[in-house]
């Protein structure tokens, strides 16, 4: 059912939720599995086809048919077509940054409760698997304020969006730059409801994220190390203006189940990152005073090699030590990201977009070797 057709007494559909039911459509991104459980994410694309070592299948077979088909290719091999779950997509839609992985985005979205109309602050954007999350949580009358430092990573998170909705999500805003400088210019002080921060030093977006935030909103971050969180959690505590943080990481392990050979499965998706969360305070109201006791050497000479400070505290890493490279992060080439971005232009969402804003494609050739579209992309 399109708007068009809908009955006037009903609300118009959500952002994307047309692209969610019904037959399959040219340009549509849909997930075909083999007979061995391997996952691969195509774009429908009339007079393609989708090749592997053993036979190939065209997509003008799959444009029209109903979600859940089975399709088999010119070798015999028969596969299972279905939209991907927000969950497949994001683990096979192009990336530059690494993913915030979708346990960790559902208890961000639980934990942090954001709800139907909330506003939420986003910082940084990575590949967008994180804020497709809180769009789909805000829905069209809340709003997702996300700020990234780097215009290519913006770009890649506003591309896989857009193909994962079929359309700009109206909820949604991307702004190039630094929070602690961006925020105060975007938004009113103290109308916030929930921030999100994904970024290598979230101490330092403390001060902004206090005064972004409504009196009893959330702060949430994720970060990879165990040296960051404890971080977080000193300066939070030391700021004043939050409650006591909490923290948390979540470990996910499938099953096998295969007769009576039920067990757990020999991989499994363990530590991706922790989250940390905490709420803002009242104006003026102080943080109760801790009633635990630390451990015995918590902050004394035990707690570091290098022994305590003057005030018993750990020496404090300094800022400029938080790099990519010292947490751990791989770096992603710049070869890379020009690739993914101009992977984004010529989308069949890309321009249908463009034809209803009579805006100009870009039509510049490519090589052989920057096409994407039709290539398998396996999923363990």
């Amino acid at each position: 059912m399109t708007d068009a057709d809908r009955p006037s007494d009903l609300p118009a559909a959500p952002t994307g939720a047309e692209y969610r039911r019904g037959p399959f459509r040219e340009g549509e991104r849909i997930q075909l599995t083999d007979p061995k459980g391997r996952m691969h994410t195509i774009t429908l694309t009339p007079g393609k086809q989708f090749h592997t070592h053993r036979g190939f299948v065209r997509h003008d077979d799959l444009i029209g048919s109903p979600d859940g088909v089975t399709i088999t290719n010119t070798a015999g091999v028969e596969y299972l077509a279905l939209r991907p779950l927000l969950s497949d997509y994001v683990m096979s839609m192009p990336r530059g940054a690494a993913v915030v992985y979708p346990k960790d985005a559902g208890q961000i979205v639980t934990m942090a409760d954001v709800f139907p109309g909330a506003r939420v602050v986003e910082a940084g954007v990575g590949s967008g698997a994180l804020s497709m999350s809180l769009l789909r949580s805000v829905g069209e009358h809340g709003r997702v304020y996300s700020f990234e430092r780097r215009e290519d990573f913006a770009a890649i998170a506003a591309g896989n969006a857009r193909e994962f909705f079929g359309t700009d999500h109206p909820a949604w805003s991307i702004t190039i730059g630094d929070l602690v400088d961006m925020l105060p210019q975007s938004v009113e002080a103290g109308t916030i409801d929930r921030v999100v921060l994904d970024m290598l030093a979230p101490w330092e977006c403390l001060e902004v994220a206090y005064d972004a935030l409504a009196p009893g909103g959330v702060l949430i971050c994720y970060v990879a190390t165990a040296t960051q969180l404890s971080r977080v959690a000193e300066a939070t505590r030391e700021h004043g203006g939050f409650t006591e943080p909490q923290a948390w990481e979540s470990l996910v392990r499938g099953w096998h189940l295969e007769g009576l050979a039920v067990r757990p499965e020999h991989r499994m998706h363990a530590h991706t990152g922790f989250l940390i969360s905490t709420r803002r305070l009242a104006d003026g109201v102080e943080a109760p005073l801790r009633k635990r006791r630390p451990a015995k050497g918590a902050y004394g000479e035990d707690s570091t090699e290098g022994g305590a400070t003057d005030n018993g505290n750990p020496p404090q890493t300094p800022d400029d030590a938080w790099t990519p490279d010292a947490v751990g992060e791989r770096p992603v080439s710049d070869k890379k990201m020009r690739k993914l971005v101009r992977s984004f232009e010529n989308t069949p969402t890309a321009q249908a977009l463009a034809a209803e804003s009579g805006a100009s494609i870009d039509d510049e050739p490519r090589d052989e070797a920057d096409a994407t579209d039709g290539v398998a992309t396996d999923q363990d």
